[in-house]
């Protein structure tokens, strides 16, 4: 199982989320630093109700707990687009 696939579990998991993606950017960053085997840098985008009542720097922090510190510390970049629905 790929690290985009273990975000995407993870995430589904904690937030049921209306929108998920899950966008792997390593290639983008190659020689760069934190780039080992193509797997370290992604972008997650997501839509879910439960972010309604949840501050930005809150919602972040959500989503790093849902990911597990393990997870975690195997992904050098995470941008985090976390968005509520319209």
């Amino acid at each position: 199982m790929t690290k985009a696939d273990r975000i995407h579990n993870a995430l589904t998991a904690a937030f049921a989320p209306l929108a998920l993606e899950v966008i792997n950017e390593s290639e983008q960053h190659r020689g760069h630093g934190g780039y080992s085997d193509g797997e370290t840098h992604y972008r997650v985008r997501m839509t879910a109700d439960a972010f309604v009542a949840m501050s930005r720097i809150a919602r972040h922090r959500a989503v790093h707990a849902a990911l597990g510190a393990e997870l975690v510390a195997e992904i050098h970049a995470l941008a985090l687009e976390l968005l509520v629905p319209e």
